[in-house]
């Protein structure tokens, strides 16, 4: 009794897994049950049940409760799209005028709401491009056809793409310097060159619209949630789930309610972008120390005032975070909004992908990467610069960047004009490159991956082998084979240990709401696969971050790579692997590994430069050895955060294995991607994200309540 009280917490994960195997073993496969897709579409087959809920017919097949819960949550789905239909066809008809006929319609008040909100977002996406790439089209915005018609001289040609190379190096210079500056004139150069200017720009202005959206809203939200804690609980579990959702699930009901189109991609965008926006605010306002409030006060400022000249003054590096991260989250959607016709550089990704084309998909890969690490640079450039203050300068030079890019205009307008009259014939290079006409480097990579398949063919398709046949479908097998009873007791007795009955009711609900649905056994695919992916990411990451946390300078480099790295579209990461391993799942288990790899090493790094300096000269002094050292002072310390880190390569590998469904795995992003050929797919595109969402959380949930427990012991709470 005395080694169970002393050993309490090994008693009881022994006892669990004692259970949980024991379950596993003791409840057999049920006769007719296989291995196969789930049955996301009911058909009436022998020992078929059905039953009514909320007026709508159920169907489910012959179930046993310790084996599968039966579907009692498959009415979720079609009563979404029922109410969908309802506000978006008879809820509050009501009159407008329309400009078209010149007369009164009817139409139900959401929809009407859905076509303002999209036609408004068009304009301002339309709008932008035109400026940047377009022409006559910016006048009519504003006149008409007819106008232009009788005024040929107000037609407006785009900016030509020195202008814009020109102004990005001079916004690198004075936000970073002349290393900044040079990597924005050359990435701008390689743009255009490569002929990938208008996909280029037609991205940037999606993300020129949905970013300040996303800033304004998450801004708002955040202020609003700092002045009031019952808006700030109301928000929290909101939040957790929209950062846990992954980005397809959004593109379903958004494509349901606002159509097709850039309009809609932008929307979903905005959605994806803003709760990152709110949680930096709300964690830059609640930074602040009581004494700048207590002056602020004392100065007589009044609430508007408090906020706006003093408290978001002082969070201002917290907030430029969040524009850095809302700006992210716009490029990383931006890819994935092409699924509902948002135009740019993620389209031609997603056709080269389609045509099997992996050159020009990795053409346009790298210029996606290459303006993600630029925003990216910029952007943290500005959240980190310090105010210049003008003591006794004259106004040229208060002013020299301003009037150096409007002599950059000038130049370039005559550019572009000389362009015109000596490439009459052809293209004028000096205004855009076309995309037929700009270096290709298709034809190289393409024989690169040719080359590759000759060279290593073998050994690549006898490691493909292995792995899917000696690893993956055998793990696969062994999720599938689980019992539901048996998953429950897992998951709940975990909960238990880590944080008591609070925690294993969390977690449990979340598995239920899953258990309930008629896709839970496509969750246990995707759990498989993010399982694997999490394990080997860990180990990878843990293990590199630990080597290069003992050196200053490998520290620095190996989180320059990881900043790099996190900084590219995720969908980018499915390229390469696509290459070398063709369609399977070995493609989208390397992408996850590397991908997810990311947060693993940084945070692991991070965790081990924090352990004070004053520690490891206690332990010299001790007379312990560098592993000893590594062992019993700066890993305990350390874990906590180590752990967080582990947390996000939890929600990385989520998000990757469901983006992995463009290449064919049988999981949950597999169903979302369907869901979006589906004019009745609103409901299960939500429902899947999520059940996604679920599975992110209830890790979230434990891996965070262990940190803090561990915290708590260390006394570094």
């Amino acid at each position: 009794m005395s080694f169970i009280n002393k050993h309490s917490t090994l008693f009881q994960w022994t006892l669990l897994f004692v259970a949980f195997f024991g379950l596993i073993f003791a409840i057999d496969i049920p006769e007719g049950y296989k291995f196969i897709r789930a049955q996301a579409e009911f058909s009436v087959i022998e020992g078929q049940s059905e039953y009514s809920f909320l007026g709508t017919t159920v169907r489910y097949s012959f179930f046993e409760f310790l084996w599968r819960l039966p579907p009692w949550l498959a009415w979720l789905p079609i009563w979404v799209n029922d109410s969908i239909y309802f506000l978006l066809n008879d809820w509050m008809p009501m009159e407008f005028w329309d400009e078209d006929i010149q007369e009164y319609k009817t139409r139900p008040l959401v929809l009407q709401v859905t076509r303002v909100i999209s036609a408004s977002l068009l304009f301002l996406i339309e709008f932008i491009r035109e400026i940047l790439i377009g022409g006559v089209k910016t006048v009519v915005t504003f006149t008409s056809w007819e106008w232009i018609d009788a005024n040929p001289w107000a037609e407006l040609p785009g900016i030509p793409w020195t202008i814009v190379t020109a102004g990005a190096v001079l916004l690198g210079y004075k936000l970073n310097g002349k290393g900044l500056a040079i990597f924005a004139g050359l990435t701008m150069v390689y743009i255009s060159t490569f002929g990938q200017w208008k996909p280029a720009m037609e991205t940037l202005s999606f993300v020129l619209v949905a970013a300040p959206i996303s800033f304004i809203l998450g801004l708002s939200l955040g202020i609003w949630a700092y002045r009031s804690k019952r808006v700030e609980n109301a928000l929290n579990p909101i939040l957790q789930v929209m950062q846990t959702t992954p980005q397809y699930a959004y593109l379903v009901p958004v494509m349901v309610l606002f159509g097709i189109g850039d309009h809609a991609g932008a929307l979903a965008t905005i959605i994806f972008a803003t709760p990152p926006m709110v949680r930096l605010t709300l964690l830059g306002l609640r930074g602040i120390s009581p004494e700048v409030i207590e002056a602020g006060k004392m100065s007589g400022c009044s609430d508007f005032q408090l906020m706006f000249r003093v408290l978001i003054p002082t969070a201002k590096r917290d907030i430029l975070i969040g524009v850095n991260q809302v700006i992210m989250q716009c490029l990383a959607m931006a890819v994935i909004a092409s699924f509902i016709g948002a135009k740019g550089l993620g389209w031609n990704l997603l056709l080269a992908l389609n045509q099997l084309r992996i050159g020009l998909a990795l053409e346009a890969g790298i210029c996606i990467s290459l303006i993600a690490v630029l925003l990216d640079k910029m952007s943290l450039a500005w959240a980190n610069k310090q105010t210049d203050y003008f003591a006794n300068l004259n106004f040229f030079e208060r002013n020299k960047i301003s009037l150096i890019f409007c002599a950059s205009i000038f130049l370039g307008l005559i550019l572009a004009y000389f362009g015109s009259v000596y490439f009459k014939e052809g293209y004028n290079y000096l205004f855009e490159v076309p995309h037929n006409k700009g270096i290709s480097t298709e034809e190289f990579w393409d024989k690169g991956v040719d080359w590759i398949w000759e060279t290593f063919f073998y050994p690549l398709k006898v490691f493909n082998t292995w792995l899917i046949v000696d690893v993956l479908q055998p793990m696969r097998a062994a999720f599938l084979r689980m019992p539901i009873v048996a998953t429950f007791v897992l998951v709940m007795g975990t909960g238990y240990i880590i944080g008591g009955l609070r925690s294993a009711l969390v977690v449990g609900s979340f598995t239920l709401f899953i258990a309930l649905t008629e896709w839970w056994d496509r969750a246990l695919v995707t759990a498989y696969m993010a399982t694997v992916g999490v394990i080997v990411s860990s180990i990878i990451g843990i293990t590199l971050g630990t080597i290069c946390a003992q050196n200053n300078s490998a520290s620095k480099f190996i989180l320059a790579v990881c900043d790099i790295f996190q900084t590219f579209p995720s969908f980018v990461y499915l390229i390469p692997v696509m290459m070398l391993f063709g369609v399977t799942d070995t493609a989208v288990l390397i992408a996850v590994i590397v991908y997810a790899t990311i947060p693993a090493t940084r945070y692991t790094v991070e965790g081990l430069r924090s352990v004070p300096p004053a520690l490891h000269d206690a332990g010299a002094m001790s007379g312990v050895n560098n592993m000893q050292r590594l062992v019993k002072i700066d890993f305990p310390l350390a874990f906590p955060h180590i752990m967080l880190g582990i947390n996000q390569t939890v929600v990385f590998a989520l998000f990757m294995v469901i983006i992995g469904a463009f290449i064919g795995t049988e999981d949950l992003g597999q169903y979302i991607l369907k869901a979006l050929s589906d004019k009745q797919g609103g409901g299960k595109g939500l429902i899947l994200g999520l059940c996604v969402a679920f599975i992110g959380l209830a890790v979230d949930h434990l891996i965070r309540t262990y940190a803090e427990k561990r915290k708590k012991a260390l006394g570094l709470d």
